[in-house]
């Protein structure tokens, strides 16, 4: 069923993530503009879902990825896309990065789904050491530093903390957002499924005379 993630989860998180969406101390946008490197901000694991007339316009980037390859939205075509915002010291990223490697695994196998780190903080020695510690088998990219893939993200996604997770639908475009930690492998999960599902949604329609 779609919107199956748990109505409480919404609704505990609600009136705090639009607080946090309007604070100017949260505008991560303008600060990479200005170059600060000021510390994140936690988020509570709001739950945002966006429906598809409402979403904006594809995500278009390119990074560094930690093992020196280069790597962009267009690599993933027609694919569900989970970005997660992440850096090493974060206690909260460490928490959820087990959850994550789960629900890459599983939705890789059930909707064909793919998984990319967005490292905002580190080099690419301590993003490696963190992968090899939690045992993350998807590719991360290293924001620190370039600052076009800081300004293509930030005008695209509303990011306010670290960790923060951004699912894209098969075009591209932010279907829904986690600001904060993760909690449960099942909430993620059906972000993910309900993404693909849009697409498989919009196909059976459009075959429809």
């Amino acid at each position: 069923m779609k919107r199956r993630v748990l109505s409480a989860v919404l609704a505990l998180g609600l009136a705090a993530g639009l607080a946090a969406c309007t604070s100017p101390n949260d505008d991560l946008a303008g600060q990479y503009r200005e170059g600060d490197n000021k510390g994140f901000i936690s988020g509570d694991g709001t739950v945002t879902e966006i429906p598809e007339a409402e979403r904006g316009a594809p995500l278009e980037f390119t990074g560094t990825a930690v093992d020196g390859s280069t790597i962009s939205r267009a690599d993933y075509p027609g694919q569900v896309l989970v970005l997660n915002f992440w850096y090493a010291q974060c206690g909260p990223c460490r928490a959820e990065a087990p959850l994550l490697e789960e629900v890459a695994g599983a939705t890789a196998a059930s909707v064909g789904a793919d998984f990319l780190g967005i490292n905002i903080y580190d080099g690419a020695e301590q993003a490696a050491s963190f992968e090899r510690t939690y045992g993350i088998t998807y590719p991360s990219v290293l924001m620190q530093g370039d600052g076009e893939l800081k300004l293509a993200l930030a005008a695209s996604a509303s990011v306010q903390a670290a960790p923060t997770t951004l699912v894209l639908d098969t075009e591209g475009r932010v279907s829904a957002r986690i600001v904060g930690q993760l909690r449960e492998a099942s909430i993620l999960r059906t972000l993910v499924e309900d993404a693909a599902g849009d697409a498989a949604g919009d196909d059976a329609g459009s075959g429809q005379s």
